[in-house]
């Protein structure tokens, strides 16, 4: 196509959910209170882990980092999403949804790796115990983590790059609430072969890899848990593993739907609806199933509040 002929598009207008204004309130409603609740989740987390000394061991740090990821993973995209369900036209310059496509696919990508080496804590912990302060100590840890964060920030660098070397031009609806990739590609006058190659090869590593070492980890993790004598260690062990499960099966289910599956005819409906449930649903339910149900967080949110209930008094006292 002759990108000199056609008009340049400097902005972008994000369709999001179409339909009757009631049923878009529902959803403004809806959606908001999920964001509201996972960034409490997640800031509650952290200031737990932070504050209390006998939390700042590897899996709690590790979990620390999954909350701190979480904050910025919705936010991201969320509140774009808000402003389509009041909001006939919500726009984006062409430099701030290419902005977003990296940020997006960044933390995507460090929570696929984050995901996958708190798996390996586990099946460490859990297979391996007499080992794990020897495997898993502090330094492992803080380089596990930070090795997450940087292999996640830099998967997406080369097609961000190529991104921003396309054209835009004609249409300017992105027909969904935030810049993800097919939609760009769709408006697009470039040829957008090699960055949709190299896209593809890039989240399908990142994804399928990170899947297949958490999914083995959690495979050797069943075994042990099975060899187990104690029925109530199994019951305890298994309970958790099996929620931990549940949010990485959700998780991983719908971003190998959304980005590895075979190239099709892409229904951009069914592509919304499944986006919701990894950028909204799986950042609520990581803090309340790694972290909020666990006995030594709760402990230490106890603690946290009778501090809190005991200075109050005291203040109302001195009042």
């Amino acid at each position: 196509m002759n990108v000199a002929n056609q008009t340049r598009v400097t902005e972008f207008i994000f369709l999001g959910f179409s339909g009757v204004l009631y049923l878009r309130l529902a959803l403004f409603v809806m959606f908001l209170t999920v964001y509201l609740l996972s960034l409490m989740g997640n800031i509650l987390i952290i200031f737990i882990v932070l504050t209390d000394s006998r939390l700042q061991t590897p899996m709690y740090i590790f979990l620390g980092n999954l909350s701190f990821l979480e904050i910025w993973y919705t936010t991201a995209t969320v509140p774009k999403l808000l402003a389509t369900c009041l909001s006939q036209v919500v726009t984006i310059s062409v430099s701030g949804c290419i902005t977003q496509y990296y940020f997006f696919f960044s933390m995507g990508a460090t929570e696929c790796i984050l995901l996958a080496v708190m798996a390996y804590d586990r099946y460490v912990a859990i297979c391996n115990p007499l080992r794990y302060s020897f495997l898993i100590n502090l330094q492992v840890c803080l380089w596990f983590s930070a090795g997450s964060w940087i292999g996640g920030f830099i998967a997406p660098v080369l097609p961000t790059v190529l991104v921003s070397y396309l054209h835009f031009c004609g249409s300017q609806k992105i027909n969904h609430f935030f810049c993800d990739s097919e939609p760009i590609f769709q408006l697009s006058c470039s040829d957008t072969f090699m960055v949709e190659a190299l896209g593809y090869t890039c989240t399908s590593v990142v994804i399928l890899s990170s899947f297949l070492l958490t999914m083995s980890s959690y495979g050797h993790i069943v075994v042990t848990i099975i060899k187990l004598s104690s029925r109530e260690a199994q019951k305890k062990t298994f309970s958790t593993c099996a929620s931990h499960l549940t949010v990485v099966t959700i998780y991983y289910g719908t971003i190998i739907f959304a980005y590895v599956r075979p190239p099709a005819k892409h229904n951009f409906t069914m592509g919304k609806v499944v986006s919701v449930f990894y950028c909204v649903v799986t950042p609520l339910l990581n803090p309340l199933v790694y972290t909020l149900r666990n006995k030594d967080v709760k402990k230490a949110f106890r603690k946290v509040l009778e501090r809190k209930r005991l200075f109050l008094a005291r203040h109302i006292q001195e009042i």
